[in-house]
């Protein structure tokens, strides 16, 4: 039996009225699920009409009132992490620990917005002339908009609407419609903490629902988290809809093993870094780097194994170490990168194409893949698999190595292991990366610092959620002030300078 998923518009379940739906499907057995209902740009302008009615009294609503509504919904959402742990699994495939791993990370933002009052204080010069004083004040945009992925369903629209709400801003969220059934527990949830109707909306479509929100008149700011293709795309269609845009796209991170490192620290970090998740990260470590023939040969001797041996099974079995990819349309695209890496002449060490699990035949699963000898000019280097698939690249130095990740043309992140901290402060000083891990094999800051990459993996000059998601869901404001005690001083024609 399945589902019909709706939207969420001014506080209430909306029902879908434009005759255009999606499938859903569970990854592990390839069945439906549910039915997911695509917005028109109609519906799409209820939402935003709901968000710009709701906005001027939640914009006066002070910080601190707005905070207390922050702590009451990062309560309700730790009730109810189970709930929103089974449908992330249900409809994306990944295993419970990883899903429960995705909700504490989203919940960290809602925690760094529970500070709002404090992150919105402004700024004030006293006398900055004779009885002038200056201040500047953090205001909200109006009406702003995220569009996500399906690879994160909870916390990558976490990392934008907790910051934006806590401004003051109203927020229109658009789901993959992939798994949207997280999006719509989470509506329900900020309304339980007393969130206004109107200030939260979600509405679930295609390109149709995303066109209108990138070029709707009310619509201030948008945030999408994809790949590189769609995200330039949101970016230069907001953009010239004159619209503050942060479009993060894809990536190719690498791995820069030196031969000093700690191998088995190094493998144990790839086997969470490369296959968790099945690859569908965009901070997966998709490429390791290894600096000379004899650490690629100590790598792979350790690292075979234990990718033959990992654990493909549904994501709810409490022993899976790895689920089903997300889509019948994926995991065909995946083990199409796998024929062609073989075509291009690298050396599958591990082939986890025609994973077979019993009772489970129409599931979207493929094992662990490991390739050695990758050069820099074949497609499964230069491209983004998204998928469970390792490549290994050989090369004689450490310079060869960083001049090597520098090329790429995506700059998400990367990271070295090592025992020596010279090789490590060299390269977090030179890499050409926006996030760089030491020995640390996923290096996502936390929620009080900000996440983005460099080159084309970001599109806009702000990143999401810390001390950048504030300034992108507000903008500032200066005043300057004085009181003249009753004289004149006359017309002054030249610009203005404090004396």
């Amino acid at each position: 039996m399945t589902t019909t998923i709706e939207h969420f518009i001014n506080g209430a379940n909306f029902p879908g009225n434009s005759g255009n739906s999606s499938a859903v499907f569970n990854p592990a057995t390839g069945e439906q699920s549910g039915t997911v209902a695509l917005a028109s740009p109609e519906e799409v302008n209820t939402a935003v009409a709901a968000a710009t009615a709701a906005f001027p009294a939640w914009a006066a609503t002070t910080p601190l009132n707005r905070a207390r509504v922050m702590f009451k919904f990062k309560d309700l959402v730790e009730q109810n992490s189970h709930k929103l742990k089974a449908l992330i699994t249900a409809e994306h495939g990944k295993i419970l620990s990883d899903a429960g791993g995705e909700v504490t990370r989203g919940m960290e933002v809602i925690e760094f917005a529970c500070g709002i009052p404090h992150l919105l204080k402004g700024q004030h010069s006293r006398n900055v002339g004779t009885g002038v004083d200056s201040w500047s004040e953090m205001l909200p945009l109006g009406v702003v908009a995220g569009i996500t992925p399906f690879n994160f369903p909870v916390m990558v629209p976490m990392w934008m609407f907790p910051v934006a709400i806590a401004c003051g801003n109203t927020f229109i969220l658009k789901p993959s419609e992939r798994d949207p059934s997280p999006a719509l527990l989470i509506a329900e949830l900020f309304s339980q903490a007393g969130l206004p109707n109107g200030v939260f909306n979600v509405i679930n479509g295609d390109k149709t629902a995303v066109d209108a929100l990138l070029s709707h008149d009310d619509v201030q700011a948008v945030s999408f988290v994809g790949s590189t293709p769609i995200a330039q795309y949101i970016y230069a269609t907001a953009s010239k809809h004159g619209k503050r845009v942060q479009a993060l796209g894809g990536a190719k991170n690498h791995m820069l093993i030196m031969p000093d490192a700690d191998m088995d620290q190094a493998v144990d970090a790839l086997m969470g870094a490369a296959y968790g998740s099945a690859g569908e990260r965009c901070m997966a470590i998709s490429v390791a780097v290894c600096v000379g023939d004899e650490a690629a040969d100590q790598l792979i001797e350790k690292l075979a194994p234990k990718v033959q041996s990992l654990k493909v099974l549904p994501g709810t079995e409490a022993e899976a170490e790895m689920g089903p990819l997300v889509t019948a349309a994926h995991l065909e695209r995946v083990t199409g990168y796998v024929d062609l890496g073989v075509e291009e002449g690298a050396t599958l060490i591990v082939d986890g194409r025609n994973h077979q699990l019993p009772g489970h035949e129409g599931g979207y699963f493929i094992g662990g893949c490991l390739f050695d000898n990758v050069s820099k000019d074949m497609r499964i280097y230069k491209e983004e698999i998204f998928g469970p698939v390792l490549c290994v690249v050989r090369v004689p130095s450490f310079d060869v190595g960083c001049e090597l990740i520098n090329k790429h043309e995506y700059g998400n992140g990367t990271a070295i292991f090592t025992r020596d901290g010279d090789s490590a402060r060299q390269f977090t000083h030179s890499i050409q990366v926006g996030m760089v891990g030491v020995n640390v094999p996923i290096p996502v800051p936390m929620a009080f610092h900000s996440f983005g990459g460099w080159k084309r993996s970001l599109f806009g000059p702000l990143y999401v959620h810390g001390p950048d998601g504030v300034k992108f869901y507000t903008r500032m404001k200066t005043m300057t002030s004085r009181w003249p005690r009753g004289i004149r001083e006359g017309s002054d024609f030249s610009m203005p300078t404090m004396k």
